[in-house]
C-alpha cells in the first residue's frame, strides 16, 4: 500500500512538472507575459523583443521611393489568411484606399528575415506591413502630429496586436520622427499608378546619388558640389548589421540570376554590410537590372555611386 501511494505521488509530481514546462512565457513590455511561440515566431526569430538599432540612424541621404505599377507578388496575397487563430482578408485593389490610425515600427528583431511576400526585410529602407492591402502597395504616410510624410512600399503583413493600423520600417519611422516615441497618429493614402505610368508629385524629391566609400574608407558621404559629375554605378539591395544576412541575400541573387548578376558585399564604417549589384558603366544597363530585380521580388533597389 505504501508503495502504491509513493508511485501515485511521483506520478502527480511528474504531471505538475511537465505542465509547468510546457507553458513557456517570456516577460514582455509593461510586465505583460508574452507567449514564447508568438514572441519567437515559432522559433523563427532569435530576438524575442523587438528593438531599435544601436546608435543614431540617419535617413536624410535616402532617396524617396518613386511608386510605379507592380504586379501582385506571388507570396503574401493568400485570401483569406490566418494568424493566431484569426482570419484576415486581402483587398482586391488598393485604389482609392485611405485611412487614419496608429502606426508603430518594427526593427532589429525582423531585420534580415523574409517578409510575407518573400523579400528580405531591411529596417534601413522605406517599407511597411499592413494586414489587408495587396502586396506590394505604395503608400504615402503622413504623421498627423508634425505633418511629415514618407512614401513606403508595403511588402509585409501586420501588425497583429492592438488596434494599430500599420507597421513602418525603422527608417520610415525616423523620417516621420516618431521612432523614439514608438507610436504615431498617421494618415495613409494608397498610390496606384497604372501600368507603364510612374508617380510624380511635388513632395517627392528627385532621386540623387548616394556616394558609397570603397572598402578601405570609414564613412559614407553624400554627393555634393565637389562631385558634380558623380554617376550611379551600383544598385543597393539591402544594408544589414549581420554579415550572414548580407551573404544570404547575395546567395539568393546568384540562385535567381546565376552568373549573369554581379554582386558584392561592402562593409561600411558604421558596421553595416551593404549588398550591391554592379558595377554598371551605362545607365541603360543599370535601369534594366533595376527593373529585373524588382520583377523578381528583390524590392526597390537604390541607385548608388561607389567612389573609387
Amino acid at each position: 500500500m505504501k508503495q502504491s501511494k509513493l508511485l501515485l505521488l511521483i506520478s502527480i509530481c511528474s504531471l505538475i512538472l511537465s505542465g509547468c514546462m510546457s507553458t513557456r512565457h517570456v516577460l514582455g513590455h509593461d510586465d505583460n507575459d508574452i507567449d514564447f511561440d508568438k514572441a519567437s515566431g515559432g522559433g523563427r526569430y532569435s530576438i524575442l523583443q523587438d528593438h531599435a538599432p544601436s546608435g543614431d540612424v540617419k535617413v536624410d541621404h535616402l532617396p524617396d521611393l518613386v511608386p510605379k505599377w507592380e504586379a501582385k507578388s506571388r507570396g503574401g496575397n493568400k485570401n483569406p489568411y490566418e494568424v493566431w487563430g484569426k482570419k484576415y482578408w486581402v483587398m482586391d485593389s488598393a485604389k482609392g484606399y485611405t485611412a487614419e490610425g496608429t502606426a508603430s515600427w518594427y526593427g532589429k528583431k525582423f531585420h534580415g528575415h523574409k517578409t510575407s511576400n518573400g523579400e528580405i526585410y531591411d529596417m534601413y529602407a522605406f517599407s511597411a506591413a499592413h494586414k489587408s492591402l495587396p502586396l506590394p502597395t505604395y503608400l504615402k504616410v503622413t504623421n498627423l502630429d508634425n505633418n511629415r510624410s514618407v512614401i513606403v512600399r508595403v511588402n509585409d503583413r501586420g501588425p497583429f496586436h492592438g488596434d494599430r493600423l500599420i507597421d513602418l520600417s525603422y527608417a520610415a519611422a525616423v523620417r516621420l520622427d516618431y521612432h523614439k516615441k514608438g507610436l504615431a497618429r498617421v494618415r495613409i493614402e494608397a498610390i496606384t499608378p497604372a501600368r507603364g505610368e510612374t508617380y510624380a508629385a511635388d513632395d517627392v524629391r528627385t532621386e540623387t546619388p548616394q556616394a558609397l566609400p570603397n572598402k578601405a574608407s570609414a564613412v559614407s558621404k553624400g554627393a555634393d558640389a565637389s562631385t558634380p559629375d558623380l554617376v550611379f554605378t551600383h544598385l543597393q539591395l539591402g544594408a544589414f548589421s549581420s554579415e550572414a544576412s548580407a551573404e544570404t541575400l547575395k546567395r539568393r541573387l546568384f540562385e535567381t540570376f546565376d552568373t549573369s548578376v554581379r554582386v558584392e558585399v561592402n562593409k561600411q564604417g558604421d558596421g553595416l554590410y551593404k549588398v550591391l549589384v554592379g558595377p554598371y558603366k551605362e545607365m541603360e544597363e543599370l535601369q534594366k537590372w533595376q527593373g529585373k530585380l524588382q520583377e523578381s521580388g528583390f524590392g526597390s533597389p537604390v541607385r548608388v555611386a561607389l567612389v573609387p
